[in-house]
Protein backbone atom coordinates (compact mmCIF):
# COMPACT_ATOMS: atom_id res chain seq x y z
CA UNK A 1 0.00 0.00 0.00
CA UNK A 2 2.32 2.36 1.09
CA UNK A 3 4.56 1.47 -2.36
CA UNK A 4 1.88 2.20 -4.22
CA UNK A 5 0.88 5.51 -2.49
CA UNK A 6 4.53 6.56 -2.90
CA UNK A 7 4.62 5.68 -6.87
CA UNK A 8 1.40 7.33 -7.34
CA UNK A 9 2.81 10.53 -5.53
CA UNK A 10 6.00 10.94 -7.81
CA UNK A 11 3.54 10.37 -10.79
CA UNK A 12 1.44 12.96 -9.67
CA UNK A 13 4.42 15.20 -8.80
CA UNK A 14 5.86 14.31 -12.52
CA UNK A 15 2.46 15.18 -14.31
CA UNK A 16 2.55 18.67 -12.41
CA UNK A 17 6.19 19.54 -13.25
CA UNK A 18 5.94 18.26 -16.91
CA UNK A 19 2.51 20.59 -17.52
CA UNK A 20 4.02 23.43 -16.19
CA UNK A 21 6.81 23.16 -18.87
CA UNK A 22 6.92 25.53 -22.42
CA UNK A 23 7.20 22.97 -25.61
CA UNK A 24 8.17 25.84 -27.80
CA UNK A 25 11.53 26.63 -26.16
CA UNK A 26 13.37 29.24 -28.92
CA UNK A 27 16.63 29.18 -27.40
CA UNK A 28 16.46 25.45 -28.63
CA UNK A 29 15.40 26.57 -32.28
CA UNK A 30 18.50 28.29 -33.17
CA UNK A 31 17.92 30.25 -37.09
CA UNK A 32 21.41 31.48 -37.37
CA UNK A 33 25.13 30.85 -36.13
CA UNK A 34 25.77 33.12 -33.55
CA UNK A 35 22.24 31.64 -31.63
CA UNK A 36 23.71 27.92 -32.62
CA UNK A 37 26.73 28.99 -31.08
CA UNK A 38 24.91 29.79 -27.61
CA UNK A 39 22.65 26.58 -27.81
CA UNK A 40 25.44 24.37 -28.39
CA UNK A 41 27.22 26.26 -25.37
CA UNK A 42 23.78 25.44 -23.16
CA UNK A 43 23.97 22.08 -24.46
CA UNK A 44 26.92 21.37 -23.33
CA UNK A 45 26.17 22.73 -19.80
CA UNK A 46 23.77 20.72 -19.52
CA UNK A 47 25.36 17.42 -19.75
CA UNK A 48 28.10 18.24 -17.30
CA UNK A 49 25.29 19.39 -15.40
CA UNK A 50 23.39 16.01 -15.44
CA UNK A 51 26.28 14.15 -14.81
CA UNK A 52 26.78 15.70 -11.77
CA UNK A 53 23.33 15.50 -10.74
CA UNK A 54 22.92 11.84 -11.54
CA UNK A 55 26.47 11.11 -10.00
CA UNK A 56 25.29 13.55 -6.64
CA UNK A 57 22.16 11.52 -6.46
CA UNK A 58 23.94 7.86 -7.03
CA UNK A 59 26.07 8.53 -4.01
CA UNK A 60 23.70 10.06 -1.79
CA UNK A 61 21.51 6.81 -2.54
CA UNK A 62 24.11 4.61 -1.78
CA UNK A 63 25.46 6.49 1.32
CA UNK A 64 21.89 6.45 2.88
CA UNK A 65 22.03 2.84 1.98
CA UNK A 66 25.20 1.58 3.03
CA UNK A 67 24.99 3.51 6.56
CA UNK A 68 21.20 3.02 6.88
CA UNK A 69 20.32 2.01 10.96
CA UNK A 70 20.57 -1.48 11.47
CA UNK A 71 23.35 -2.44 8.43
CA UNK A 72 26.20 -4.22 8.96
CA UNK A 73 28.63 -1.57 8.17
CA UNK A 74 30.98 -0.18 10.33
CA UNK A 75 30.95 3.83 10.75
CA UNK A 76 33.79 5.69 13.08
CA UNK A 77 33.22 9.33 13.40
CA UNK A 78 36.94 9.46 14.51
CA UNK A 79 38.35 7.91 11.30
CA UNK A 80 40.74 10.27 9.65
CA UNK A 81 40.14 11.55 6.32
CA UNK A 82 41.81 9.54 3.01
CA UNK A 83 43.94 12.15 1.20
CA UNK A 84 43.35 10.39 -2.24
CA UNK A 85 39.13 10.94 -1.70
CA UNK A 86 39.94 14.42 -0.71
CA UNK A 87 41.90 14.64 -3.91
CA UNK A 88 39.59 13.09 -6.29
CA UNK A 89 36.77 15.63 -4.72
CA UNK A 90 38.79 18.34 -5.24
CA UNK A 91 40.44 17.68 -8.85
CA UNK A 92 36.94 16.76 -10.35
CA UNK A 93 35.49 19.95 -9.75
CA UNK A 94 37.93 22.10 -10.78
CA UNK A 95 38.33 20.18 -14.44
CA UNK A 96 34.90 20.42 -14.91
CA UNK A 97 35.23 24.48 -14.34
CA UNK A 98 37.58 23.89 -16.77
CA UNK A 99 35.44 22.41 -19.51
CA UNK A 100 32.91 24.76 -18.80
CA UNK A 101 35.21 28.37 -19.22
CA UNK A 102 36.60 27.36 -22.05
CA UNK A 103 33.90 27.28 -24.56
CA UNK A 104 31.88 29.95 -22.66
CA UNK A 105 35.28 32.53 -23.14
CA UNK A 106 35.62 30.98 -26.70
CA UNK A 107 31.75 31.44 -27.48
CA UNK A 108 31.68 34.89 -25.83
CA UNK A 109 34.67 36.13 -28.24
CA UNK A 110 32.77 34.50 -31.48
CA UNK A 111 29.64 36.07 -30.76
CA UNK A 112 30.98 39.89 -30.82
CA UNK A 113 32.28 38.74 -34.32
CA UNK A 114 30.78 38.58 -37.47
CA UNK A 115 29.93 34.63 -38.22
CA UNK A 116 32.11 32.84 -39.87
CA UNK A 117 31.71 32.69 -43.71
CA UNK A 118 30.12 36.35 -43.71
CA UNK A 119 32.99 38.38 -43.17
CA UNK A 120 33.24 39.58 -46.54
CA UNK A 121 29.95 41.01 -47.02
CA UNK A 122 29.13 44.37 -46.09
CA UNK A 123 26.72 44.46 -42.78
CA UNK A 124 23.28 46.54 -42.80
CA UNK A 125 24.31 48.84 -39.96
CA UNK A 126 21.08 49.35 -37.71
CA UNK A 127 20.92 51.94 -35.06
CA UNK A 128 18.72 50.66 -32.28
CA UNK A 129 17.57 52.90 -29.31
CA UNK A 130 15.20 51.64 -26.48
CA UNK A 131 12.58 54.21 -24.58
CA UNK A 132 10.15 53.45 -22.47
CA UNK A 133 8.18 51.05 -23.66
CA UNK A 134 9.25 51.14 -27.22
CA UNK A 135 12.18 49.86 -29.98
CA UNK A 136 13.30 52.66 -32.37
CA UNK A 137 15.57 51.45 -35.44
CA UNK A 138 17.00 53.71 -37.54
CA UNK A 139 18.81 52.42 -40.73
CA UNK A 140 21.53 55.54 -41.62
CA UNK A 141 22.52 53.93 -45.31
CA UNK A 142 18.79 53.72 -46.01
CA UNK A 143 17.51 56.68 -44.38
CA UNK A 144 14.61 54.76 -42.98
CA UNK A 145 13.34 54.34 -39.04
CA UNK A 146 10.83 51.72 -37.56
CA UNK A 147 9.39 51.42 -34.19
CA UNK A 148 8.77 48.51 -32.88
CA UNK A 149 9.53 46.45 -36.02
CA UNK A 150 12.68 45.70 -38.29
CA UNK A 151 13.11 44.18 -41.39
CA UNK A 152 16.14 42.25 -42.76
CA UNK A 153 18.14 40.56 -45.63
CA UNK A 154 18.29 36.67 -45.09
CA UNK A 155 22.03 35.85 -45.22
CA UNK A 156 23.20 38.96 -44.97
CA UNK A 157 25.31 39.73 -41.59
CA UNK A 158 23.78 42.62 -39.50
CA UNK A 159 25.21 44.93 -37.05
CA UNK A 160 22.76 45.94 -34.27
CA UNK A 161 24.36 49.75 -32.48
CA UNK A 162 22.51 49.08 -29.30
CA UNK A 163 21.84 52.53 -27.07
CA UNK A 164 19.07 54.03 -24.91
CA UNK A 165 17.44 57.57 -25.08
CA UNK A 166 16.91 57.17 -20.87
CA UNK A 167 16.59 53.85 -18.54
CA UNK A 168 18.49 50.74 -19.32
CA UNK A 169 16.80 48.17 -21.41
CA UNK A 170 18.13 44.77 -23.03
CA UNK A 171 17.97 43.35 -26.61
CA UNK A 172 17.20 39.99 -27.06
CA UNK A 173 16.12 37.98 -30.13
CA UNK A 174 15.96 34.48 -28.71
CA UNK A 175 16.02 32.65 -32.44
CA UNK A 176 19.08 34.29 -33.82
CA UNK A 177 21.48 36.47 -31.12
CA UNK A 178 21.38 36.36 -26.86
CA UNK A 179 20.64 39.69 -24.95
CA UNK A 180 22.97 42.39 -24.38
CA UNK A 181 22.33 45.57 -22.35
CA UNK A 182 21.12 49.02 -24.09
CA UNK A 183 22.62 52.35 -22.28
CA UNK A 184 22.14 56.51 -22.40
CA UNK A 185 25.40 57.87 -23.93
CA UNK A 186 26.62 54.66 -24.68
CA UNK A 187 26.87 52.06 -27.61
CA UNK A 188 27.25 48.48 -27.64
CA UNK A 189 27.40 46.30 -31.02
CA UNK A 190 25.52 43.40 -31.69
CA UNK A 191 26.36 41.34 -34.58
CA UNK A 192 23.81 38.73 -35.87
CA UNK A 193 23.02 36.63 -39.44
CA UNK A 194 19.56 35.21 -40.25
CA UNK A 195 19.65 32.25 -42.28
CA UNK A 196 16.21 31.02 -42.69
CA UNK A 197 13.44 34.15 -44.15
CA UNK A 198 10.60 34.01 -41.26
CA UNK A 199 8.86 36.07 -38.26
CA UNK A 200 10.73 36.25 -35.33
CA UNK A 201 10.16 37.66 -31.86
CA UNK A 202 12.33 39.92 -29.91
CA UNK A 203 11.64 41.48 -26.47
CA UNK A 204 13.45 43.45 -23.45
CA UNK A 205 14.27 41.28 -20.73
CA UNK A 206 15.09 43.78 -18.38
CA UNK A 207 12.74 44.97 -15.71
CA UNK A 208 12.16 48.59 -16.09
CA UNK A 209 9.03 49.41 -15.04
CA UNK A 210 5.27 48.88 -15.23
CA UNK A 211 5.23 48.95 -19.16
CA UNK A 212 8.43 46.54 -19.77
CA UNK A 213 6.05 42.98 -19.80
CA UNK A 214 4.60 44.65 -23.50
CA UNK A 215 7.90 46.18 -24.75
CA UNK A 216 8.26 43.97 -27.80
CA UNK A 217 8.98 43.61 -31.57
CA UNK A 218 9.00 41.62 -34.22
CA UNK A 219 12.62 40.64 -36.39
CA UNK A 220 11.00 39.92 -40.41
CA UNK A 221 13.80 38.17 -42.15
CA UNK A 222 12.76 38.51 -46.06
CA UNK A 223 14.78 37.44 -49.45
CA UNK A 224 17.82 40.70 -50.37
CA UNK A 225 14.65 41.82 -53.25
CA UNK A 226 11.78 41.41 -50.99
CA UNK A 227 14.01 44.03 -48.69
CA UNK A 228 15.17 46.35 -51.22
CA UNK A 229 11.65 46.98 -52.63
CA UNK A 230 10.29 47.28 -48.86
CA UNK A 231 13.08 49.96 -48.52
CA UNK A 232 12.27 51.43 -51.73
CA UNK A 233 8.71 51.59 -50.37
CA UNK A 234 9.25 53.32 -47.28
CA UNK A 235 11.47 55.69 -48.80
CA UNK A 236 8.38 56.69 -51.17
CA UNK A 237 5.78 56.07 -48.74
CA UNK A 238 6.65 56.87 -45.92
CA UNK A 239 6.08 59.98 -43.79
CA UNK A 240 9.13 62.19 -42.22
CA UNK A 241 10.07 62.37 -38.87
CA UNK A 242 10.11 65.55 -37.00
CA UNK A 243 12.08 66.22 -33.95
CA UNK A 244 8.70 67.69 -32.32
CA UNK A 245 6.75 64.42 -33.11
CA UNK A 246 10.24 62.24 -31.86
CA UNK A 247 10.18 64.28 -28.81
CA UNK A 248 6.60 63.02 -28.33
CA UNK A 249 7.83 58.93 -29.01
CA UNK A 250 10.52 58.89 -26.40
CA UNK A 251 7.83 59.64 -23.40
CA UNK A 252 6.53 56.93 -21.73
CA UNK A 253 4.02 54.91 -23.74
CA UNK A 254 3.14 51.96 -25.03
CA UNK A 255 2.79 52.50 -29.52
CA UNK A 256 2.20 50.12 -32.05
CA UNK A 257 3.97 50.15 -35.73
CA UNK A 258 5.30 53.45 -37.11
CA UNK A 259 7.00 53.79 -39.78
CA UNK A 260 9.37 57.42 -40.99
CA UNK A 261 11.47 58.10 -44.49
CA UNK A 262 14.31 59.47 -42.54
CA UNK A 263 15.78 59.17 -38.82
CA UNK A 264 16.25 60.95 -35.60
CA UNK A 265 20.24 60.54 -36.14
CA UNK A 266 19.77 64.04 -38.17
CA UNK A 267 19.06 65.91 -34.99
CA UNK A 268 20.67 63.38 -32.23
CA UNK A 269 22.60 60.09 -31.19
CA UNK A 270 21.78 58.93 -28.09
CA UNK A 271 25.20 56.91 -28.15
CA UNK A 272 27.18 60.60 -27.75
CA UNK A 273 28.01 61.32 -24.40
CA UNK A 274 27.14 65.27 -24.75
CA UNK A 275 23.71 63.70 -25.89
CA UNK A 276 20.39 65.69 -24.69
CA UNK A 277 18.79 63.59 -21.79
CA UNK A 278 15.11 62.86 -22.39
CA UNK A 279 14.03 61.95 -18.98
CA UNK A 280 10.40 62.54 -18.14
CA UNK A 281 10.47 61.60 -14.44
CA UNK A 282 6.75 63.35 -13.59
CA UNK A 283 4.84 60.71 -15.92
CA UNK A 284 6.37 58.08 -14.07
CA UNK A 285 3.89 57.03 -10.91
CA UNK A 286 4.43 54.90 -8.29
CA UNK A 287 2.54 54.65 -4.90
CA UNK A 288 0.80 57.71 -6.17
CA UNK A 289 4.11 59.82 -5.63
CA UNK A 290 5.77 60.88 -9.25
CA UNK A 291 9.04 59.81 -10.08
CA UNK A 292 12.72 61.56 -9.62
CA UNK A 293 16.25 62.18 -11.19
CA UNK A 294 19.15 61.10 -8.44
CA UNK A 295 22.42 62.82 -9.41
CA UNK A 296 25.05 62.38 -6.58
CA UNK A 297 25.22 59.23 -4.34
CA UNK A 298 23.04 60.01 -1.51
CA UNK A 299 20.04 59.70 -3.04
CA UNK A 300 18.03 60.48 -0.38
CA UNK A 301 18.94 63.93 -0.22
CA UNK A 302 19.35 65.31 -4.26
CA UNK A 303 16.12 63.83 -5.82
CA UNK A 304 15.36 66.24 -7.67
CA UNK A 305 12.88 66.26 -10.61
CA UNK A 306 13.49 67.64 -14.19
CA UNK A 307 12.41 71.12 -13.35
CA UNK A 308 14.50 70.95 -10.57
CA UNK A 309 12.29 70.83 -7.54
CA UNK A 310 13.03 68.68 -4.62
CA UNK A 311 10.26 65.98 -3.78
CA UNK A 312 10.32 64.79 -0.34
CA UNK A 313 7.57 62.14 0.59
CA UNK A 314 6.92 60.72 4.00
CA UNK A 315 5.98 56.84 3.72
Amino acid sequence: MRKRLFGSTIALFLLLLLSGCETNLVVFQPQGPQAQKITDLINWSLIWIGLIVFVVIAMFVYFVWKYRAGANSEYDPEEHGNKWVEITWTTIPIIIVILLIIPTVRTLYDLEEIPEGYEDQDPLIIHVTSADWKWIFSYPEQNIETINYVNIPVKRPVVFKLTSAGTMQSFWIPSLSGQKYTMAKMEVELPIVAEHEGSYFGRNTNFNGEGFRDMEFEVLVQSPVDFDEWVQEVQEKAPKLTEEEYTEILKPSHLGRLTFSNTHLEWINHADHHAKEYLYPDLYHEHGYPGKIFYKQNNTDNAVDETGGDHNHGH
